[in-house]
This record gives structure tokens, C-alpha cells and sequence, in this order.
């Protein structure tokens, strides 16, 4: 017989109307609180019987003044794709200036050593709160981190009802509509779109938008193929691409670093891009201006984002002063691997 879900903070503060770093202070006795609102939530954690851990009420009381950032990616696939380094510099322009520190976890072993890893900071208090990337389909991460009463935030967005304060992306459709235009209007029908793996929110929201897009403007659906977001995959998913009779004349890939060596590959191979296949990237990393040709991408301000992310953390561990940074839309940005007129 399944075991009953252990009553968290979560609940406690959704049950109240309010965040968790309220309910923090209201069980610890700390300033800060309205009287009605304090009365609220002691009424609510009475309803559903619920105490804080000691674990976690050490946690609250005594500040690393550190943020946890785990992401699963080895050492080497980190090093090729400026894509995270971009997020943490927007982190650490909030950070640094309120005297936090952003610790760094990389993880390309199981899920078991990522659960591990969150359990050890939390317990030994190297970490105030955790910024987490790549929602999952299912993600575990959301449940562990409320039994363990730490706070978190989510960049991105979560998985269909998931309870989770989290940081949208800049919004897709914006940038994908443009897109869509852009390659109808250049007279594309052979679309091929190579997104990432199947297990991340984002990879499935992206390809609906684009999908969408392309409805709207009168173009064809794309074909699909699915590859890690890195270079070696990208690689391969492109010399598949190429090496049917019907090849597609764009290839549209899930983020820069694939883009970049799809279209290295395609080269290799004595295809000209644009001229033989157009190729297109997702993130507007700034790889993407140093290479020939530069590569047309739908940009999303991954420094605003991780900015953003920060600020709601250390809202959520009680710094109301911090304003939490808006982002802006995707937009497309044109360059040389889509100029060429195909109408």
C-alpha cells in the first residue's frame, strides 16, 4: 500500500494564500508579518498538522548566504556551450551585489547522485535556496526540495499543473512567428526542426510553437528528429538530413550550439549554406556573430532570465527589496546562414 504524501511548506502557504518564506517566518517567529497574516498561517499549518523540521529550521536560521545551482551536464558538454555561462553572469549580477555566492554543481551520473547532491547541501547548509533549469517532464526535484524545506525557483516553465514558483523564459511564440514568416516567405516546404531531448518541458514547448507558427503563416509542418543539445548530436542529425534524395532546404535546430555545427557539418559535407540548406539556432549566443556563416537564431535574453531567477530566490528567502527584473519576448534575429531569397 503507497505511503501518504508528507504534508510540506508548500502546502502549508498555498493552503494560507501566501509564499513560503512567509510561512518560514511566521513558524520561526520572525519579524516582518502583518498580525492577520501571522494568524493565517499558524491557522493553516494547524489544519494540516504541520512543524517545521529541525533540519530545515536550522536552514532558515542560520544563512549561507550561498545559492545552489545543480545541472546535469559533464564538465566538457559545459565548456562547449556558453549558454549556461550567459545565465550565471545574469544570476551573479544580482548576487554579488547582496553579498551571495552562487555555488556550481555539474552532474552527468544518475538521477540518484543529483538527488544526493541536493540532500548533502541542503544538510550540511553550503546552500540558502536552490535556481533550477530544465524543468522535466515529472520532475522529482520539486518534491525532494519541499520535504527538504529549502526554497527554489524554476527557470522555465513546469510540467502541466506542477506546483512550483518559477521564472518563464522569454515567451516562444513571439520569436517563432517571426521565424515562421521567414522562411515561408523565403519559399521553404522542406522543414526540418531538431529539437532536444524528449524528457525537457522546453524542448516540447519550443517544436508546438514553431509547429504553430508555421500553421499560421501557411507553411508546411516541419519534420521532427530528436538530439542531445550538443555539437556531436547536432553532427550527426544533420549527415542524416542530408543524406536522403528529399533533403530539407532549412534545418532549424533547438539552440546556437547546435546550429553552429549543424552548419559546420553541412559544409564539410559540400553543402553551401545558405545557398544548399538554410540553418537556423535558438538562444542568440554570441558564438553565433564569430562564425562564417553567422548564424540566424530566435534570441531570448538568457542574462535577464538568470537575473530574474535570482532575484525571485532571494525574494523567496525574505529580501523584499530586490525587484525582480522583467524579460522580454523572443525576437528573431536574421543573419547569413537564412539570407538567401528562395520565392
Amino acid at each position: 500500500m503507497a505511503s501518504q504524501r508528507r504534508t510540506t511548506i508548500h502546502d502549508v502557504a498555498a493552503l494560507a494564500g501566501v509564499s513560503r518564506s512567509a510561512v518560514s517566518k511566521a513558524m520561526n517567529g520572525q519579524e516582518g508579518l502583518a498580525p492577520g497574516t501571522r494568524k493565517k498561517i499558524l491557522a493553516a499549518a494547524a489544519t494540516l498538522d504541520w512543524s517545521p523540521s529541525p533540519a530545515a529550521s536550522t536552514l532558515r536560521g542560520s544563512r549561507s548566504r550561498s545559492v545552489g545551482l545543480v545541472i546535469s551536464r559533464g564538465p566538457d558538454l559545459l565548456a562547449a556551450d556558453a549558454f549556461f555561462a550567459v545565465l550565471i553572469a545574469g544570476a551573479e549580477s544580482v548576487l554579488a551585489p547582496r553579498r551571495y555566492g552562487l555555488q556550481l554543481h555539474l552532474l552527468s551520473t544518475a538521477q540518484s547522485a543529483e538527488s544526493e547532491t541536493y540532500r548533502q547541501l541542503t544538510r550540511d547548509r553550503r546552500v540558502d535556496g536552490f535556481i533550477l533549469t530544465e524543468s522535466r517532464i515529472r520532475d522529482a526535484r520539486f518534491e525532494l526540495l519541499r520535504e527538504l524545506g529549502a526554497p527554489f525557483v524554476l527557470i522555465g516553465e513546469p510540467w502541466q499543473d506542477d506546483r512550483v514558483e518559477h521564472i518563464l523564459v522569454s515567451d516562444a511564440m513571439a520569436g517563432m512567428r517571426d521565424l515562421a514568416q521567414h522562411l515561408v516567405q523565403a519559399g521553404h516546404r522542406r522543414i526540418l526542426y531538431v529539437g532536444g531531448p524528449e524528457d525537457l518541458v522546453h524542448t516540447l514547448r519550443r517544436r508546438e510553437a514553431f509547429a504553430r507558427a508555421l500553421e499560421d503563416a501557411g507553411g508546411p509542418l516541419p519534420r521532427v528528429v530528436s538530439a542531445a543539445f550538443d555539437a556531436k548530436d547536432a553532427r550527426r542529425a544533420t549527415r542524416e538530413a542530408l543524406a536522403v534524395p528529399e533533403r530539407p532546404t532549412v534545418i532549424v535546430y533547438g539552440n546556437d550550439t547546435m546550429a553552429i555545427a549543424g552548419a559546420g557539418e553541412a559544409q564539410r559535407l559540400g553543402f553551401r549554406v545558405p545557398e544548399d540548406v538554410a540553418v537556423v539556432g535558438y538562444d542568440n549566443l554570441p558564438m553565433g556573430e564569430w562564425v562564417y556563416p553567422t548564424i540566424t537564431t530566435v534570441a531570448q535574453d538568457l542574462h535577464a532570465i538568470g537575473a530574474a531567477a535570482a532575484a525571485a530566490l532571494l525574494r523567496e528567502l525574505g529580501d523584499t527589496s530586490v525587484e525582480i527584473p522583467p524579460v522580454a519576448p523572443s525576437t528573431l534575429v536574421i543573419r547569413e546562414s537564412t539570407t538567401l531569397d528562395r520565392a
